[in-house]
This record gives structure tokens, C-alpha cells and sequence, in this order.
């Protein structure tokens, strides 16, 4: 696979690299591998005065590194700065509560004949991270930041047309103080993954990505007995109920779909609305649709800049086109511009039928499909009715109904009249094909970590509990 750097604005190529030899990767494992024994036995507060530097340099350098991201992804040169602005605050987060998230907890050594008892959190070792494009920073940052303040060490393998951004990630950690080789990005395709997994000095895997990306991975994770945290594909639903305020709802709905050019895992993408307030719901919607400004990602006046990929381009267009011809009806949008560069417009797609494939497949792009339903029940039978289990929004002022939803939807995070996004505070993941595990939060820390249990008797020669077995 080609590394490099094109710019999906005008398609033009800016810099390629030479992907890393086997041996070159082996001497980064290594440099890992060192660096570990080295950074465990660190303290927190020195990898916490660490972890600001890097949080430090971010802002420093918060206009070159956005119009980077700009220039390799498309993503608009304001939400590039608002990204580098987030990762900053979760390092801060965690070099404030790595500490107390990762403290020991008492057990009851009574109950276990023990005169102390309690679990630890260690770290495992150098891990390898799979990342994509589309936030090339805040993907990243969100496994880096816990894991460094963990003690462990990490490999990134970026996703190929974001090198620069790898690069810049590889130099950041050390800059920041961090011992040499305790972050490293390897310049490589995806076809190298399986030299570093199946290396027995790298100890577990992180990837968001796409499902099939995540199959592979844990299957040679499975092979190898390593552990993984797979954050795939969403294909979230955002439900809309008689009494939700159907204005707010369709402003959200517009900013949820069409967040960093529509290609997010967790944007809402299958927009379910009740009969009740569905005309007005679709017409709001669609308004605000089709007034979002398409153009330069670096105008800052651009809502929506150019998909990463051409094949991206291609693939919604074709879900868009393969809807229309099995009888959907196009709201505003759903033509490609003419020009250079890699658009599609914001689009509202609406009378869908299981025969599309945009009932079933995700699509990466400012497209949203809108669903009109009778009752909770069928909102709830169509909100779930996917192989998808990321994110999920429900919209609707009956506290009653607000409980049914936290329930019912079966997603990794419901998000209840707000638009769903991640938090260092709070844990991030999904259920069924959208992976397991929990990134952020004491949850996402902790993932990578030995929870170990420490039992200590009273040190005399009599033996007793601890002569047990298990």
C-alpha cells in the first residue's frame, strides 16, 4: 500500500514515504521493549510533568499541526484546531488522575484470612496501536495518553495516507520528556501488522477501524493469547420522539452527521423519527442540510471540506445512487460537484426499504438516512437492528421514555437529547460489531493493564490461608 500524503481538497499528490524494512521494525520493537523497563518504574508525577509538556506542545504548535491534519484527511482547518485542542485536554486529564485512577483498592482481608489484601494495577508492556485517518490526533491521543501515564509503551502503525501525522506523534512524546522509544510510529502497511503482533515482545493490540481490520487483528491477537481493544464500525441511530424539541433536534442532527466532513464512527447516521413530528423534523433537517457551505477546508466559512479518499467518494455516491434507483427520494443533495477534489454535499436520503444498502452498510460521508416509525417500540426494533452497537441518540422530554432508551438501546453509549462524542471522563466503545473493550475514562486506562491481586498473611511458618490453591 502507497504511503503518503495527498491532499483530498485537489487530489494532489505532496509527499510519499518508503515504508519501514522487517529489520527496521524489529529495532523499534526493541527500542519499545527498553523503554518499557525503563518507563514503568517512573512515577507518576514524572510522567505527569511529561504528559503536560506534550499537552504544552500541542497548543504551541496548535495552527501547524491542524493545517497538517487539513492538508492529509481534508477535515476542516476549525474542527483540525478544535481536535488538537481536545487532545491537549485529555493528556492534562490523565496526567491529573492516572494516579488515583490506577490507586490500589482494598479488599476485605478478613474475609480472605489475609493482613492485607488488594487489587494493583500494572502495566503490560509495549503495545500496538492500528489506527485510521479520520481523526488522525484524538484517535491516537485517546490510546496514548493513558497508556504512557500506565507505564506502558506504545507502536503505532497510522493509517497510510496520514504518515505526517504519525511522524509528528512519533517526535512529540519524546520532545515532551518521555525516555526514547516510549512512543514510536512505524512507517508501514497493513500487511506488516502481523510481524509486530505476533512478536513476543509486544504484549497487546489497540485498532479502531473497520470490521474486517478488527477480525484480522483479533484473530492473530486470539492466536498469540494477547490482548485487544477494537472500537469498529457504528452505524448509530438518532431517534426523535412526539415530544423532543424537533428545531434543537434537527440543529444537533446536522452537526452529528456531518462532523469532521461526515466520516465518523460514532456521527449519527440512521435518523429514526416518529410519525408525529416527522414532516417537521425532515424539512428542518433537510434545510440545514443543504445551507452547509461544501469547499476549502481552509476557508473558514467551510462547513463540510472534501471525503479523505477517493474510494470514499466513490462508495457513497454508489449507496447514494443504489438507493435512488430501488425507489428512494433524495431531500437536498445526492450529486457529486463538478471540480477538483474529493466533495460530496451534505444529503438527506429518506424512504429507505431493507432492500437498499443503505438500510444496512454504514455510510462514511455527510449522508443521512431518515426513517419514519409509529410507535417506541418500532423506533427501538429499527435503532437496533443492525450489526452496529457504537454510539446511539434518542431525543424526547418524557423522563419515562428517557429511562426506556438508556435501557433499551443496545450501543456502547446512549447519549439522550445531545449529540453522542467521547470524553476523557467517560468510557468509549461499543458492543456486537462495533468492538469490545473501553477506551477513556478509569476503564480505558486500566485496559492495558494487569489487574493483579496481592494477598499477604502475617508472615509466620505455620502456613494457613495462603497454603490453599486455588
Amino acid at each position: 500500500m502507497s504511503i503518503a500524503t495527498i491532499n483530498p481538497a485537489n487530489g494532489q499528490l505532496l509527499k510519499t514515504y518508503d515504508p519501514m524494512s522487517p529489520e527496521q521494525v524489529d529495532a523499534a520493537i526493541g527500542r519499545a521493549a527498553d523503554a518499557f523497563r525503563t518507563l514503568h518504574s517512573t512515577t507518576f508525577a514524572e510522567r505527569g510533568r511529561w504528559m503536560n509538556a506534550a499537552a504544552d506542545l500541542l497548543l504551541q504548535e496548535c495552527d501547524e499541526l491542524a493545517q497538517l491534519m487539513t492538508v492529509e484527511m481534508g477535515k476542516t482547518f476549525v474542527s483540525a484546531r478544535a481536535e488538537v485542542a481536545k487532545c491537549a485536554s485529555a493528556c492534562r486529564f490523565y496526567a491529573a488522575n492516572a494516579e488515583r485512577l490506577l490507586a490500589d483498592e482494598p479488599g476485605d482481608a478478613k474475609a480472605v484470612g489475609a493482613t492485607r489484601a488488594f487489587t494493583r494495577y500494572q502495566p503490560l508492556g509495549p503495545v500496538l496501536a492500528v489506527m485510521p485517518w479520520n481523526f488522525p490526533l484524538w484517535q491516537v491521543m485517546r490510546f496514548a495518553a493513558p497508556a504512557l501515564m500506565a507505564g506502558n509503551v506504545g507502536l503505532l502503525k497510522h493509517a497510510s495516507n496520514v504518515p505526517q501525522t504519525a511522524l509528528y506523534l512519533d517526535e512529540l512524546f519524546r520532545r515532551a520528556g518521555f525516555p526514547v522509544g516510549a512512543f514510536q510510529a512505524l512507517i508501514v502497511g497493513y500487511e506488516a501488522v502481523e510481524q509486530v503482533l505476533v512478536d513476543p515482545r509486544v504484549r497487546a493490540a489497540t485498532l479502531t477501524g473497520s470490521e474486517r481490520a478488527g477480525r484480522s487483528v483479533a484473530r492473530i491477537a486470539g492466536q498469540e493469547i494477547k490482548k485487544t481493544v477494537l472500537e469498529l464500525g457504528g452505524s448509530d441511530p438518532f431517534v426523535v420522539m412526539p415530544s423532543a424539541d424537533v428545531e434543537r433536534a434537527a440543529e444537533v442532527a446536522t452537526t452529528a452527521r456531518c462532523q469532521n466532513n461526515g466520516q465518523s464512527c460514532i456521527a449519527a447516521k440512521r435518523f429514526i423519527v416518529h410519525t408525529d413530528v416527522f414532516d417537521a423534523f425532515a424539512e428542518a433537517f433537510a434545510l440545514r442540510m443543504d445551507a452547509l457551505q461544501v469547499g476549502d477546508p481552509m476557508d473558514p466559512t467551510t462547513d463540510v471540506g472534501p471525503l479523505a479518499t477517493e474510494q470514499g467518494r466513490i462508495d457513497v455516491e454508489e449507496q447514494v445512487d443504489d438507493a435512488v434507483r430501488l425507489g428512494a427520494r433524495v431531500l437536498c443533495g445526492g450529486q457529486r460537484p463538478e471540480g477538483d477534489g474529493w466533495f460530496y454535499p451534505p444529503t438527506v436520503v429518506t424512504d429507505l426499504t431493507p432492500s437498499m444498502r443503505m438500510w444496512t452498510e454504514e455510510v462514511f460521508g455527510p449522508v443521512a438516512g431518515l426513517f419514519r416509525v409509529d410507535s417506541y417500540e418500532e423506533a427501538i426494533d429499527l435503532a437496533n437492528g443492525t450489526n452496529f452497537g457504537l454510539g446511539s441518540n434518542a431525543w424526547t422530554r418524557d423522563p419515562a421514555e428517557q429511562e426506556r432508551f438508556a435501557r433499551d438501546l443496545d450501543a456502547g453509549s446512549v447519549f439522550i437529547n445531545g449529540m453522542t462524542t467521547s470524553f476523557p471522563e467517560l468510557p468509549f466503545g461499543g458492543v456486537k460489531n462495533s468492538g469490545y473493550g473501553r477506551e477513556l475514562s478509569a476503564h480505558g486506562i486500566r485496559e492495558f493493564c494487569n489487574t493483579k491481586t496481592v494477598w499477604v498473611g502475617e508472615g509466620t511458618a505455620t502456613g494457613g490461608a495462603g497454603s490453599h490453591s486455588e
